[in-house]
C-alpha cells in the first residue's frame, strides 16, 4: 500500500521526481525514444529540455541518428516528473558513454544532443528543468553555436517550433 501511495505522489507532484531503468529499443527522432521497462512495458520518452529538428527538417535525420548512436540498444536511467498530453514521459535520459565502458549511466543524452549541435535548448520549458540541468543545457547550446557545430553551421537555422508552425 505504501508503494502505491508513493507512486501516486511521485506522479502527481512536479516537485518530486521518479526514476527507472529501461532498455532503449527505438528512436523516433532527435528528442524522442522508446524503451522497454523491466516489466516488459514500452514507454515513449521525450527528452526534457530540448527540441530537435523534425525528421523532414534540415539536420532532422542527423539528429535522430546521433541520438540513436548515443542510446539505442543501451540500458538507460530515466529521471522524470511528468507525462505530456500524448502520455509520453518527459525526462532526462542517462546512458553509459560509448567511450567509457563500465562508467555507468553518466551521459545525459539531451545534453549530448545540445553539445553536438543536434537540438535546441527548449527555453520555453526551462522552468520544468532542475536549475543545474537548465544551466548546463543553456551552456551546451551556447558553446555549440559558438563552435558552429551541427545545425549551427546553418547561418539561419529554423527552430523546430517555428518549423512545425510552417515558418520555413
Amino acid at each position: 500500500m505504501q508503494r502505491i501511495i508513493l507512486a501516486l505522489l511521485l506522479l502527481s507532484s512536479p516537485a518530486l521526481a521518479a526514476q527507472f531503468e529501461c532498455r532503449v529499443i527505438g528512436i523516433a527522432d532527435g528528442d524522442t525514444l522508446t524503451c522497454l521497462t523491466a516489466d516488459r512495458k514500452q514507454e515513449r520518452i521525450r527528452l526534457r529540455g530540448i527540441d530537435a529538428p523534425e525528421r523532414k527538417q534540415p539536420f532532422g535525420e542527423r539528429s535522430r541518428q546521433n541520438l540513436s548512436d548515443l542510446a539505442y540498444g543501451k540500458t538507460a536511467t530515466i529521471h522524470w516528473t511528468k507525462r505530456d498530453r500524448w502520455k509520453r514521459i518527459i525526462g532526462a535520459v542517462w546512458v553509459e558513454p560509448a567511450d567509457c565502458p563500465g562508467c555507468g549511466h553518466t551521459l545525459d543524452a539531451g545534453r549530448a544532443q545540445l553539445a553536438s549541435g543536434m537540438a535546441w535548448w527548449y527555453e520555453h520549458y526551462a522552468k520544468e528543468q532542475p536549475p543545474e540541468e537548465r544551466h548546463a543545457y543553456e551552456f551546451e547550446q551556447t558553446e555549440a553555436r559558438a563552435r558552429s557545430v551541427g545545425l549551427w553551421r546553418d547561418p539561419q537555422p529554423i527552430p523546430p517550433w517555428d518549423w512545425r508552425r510552417g515558418k520555413r
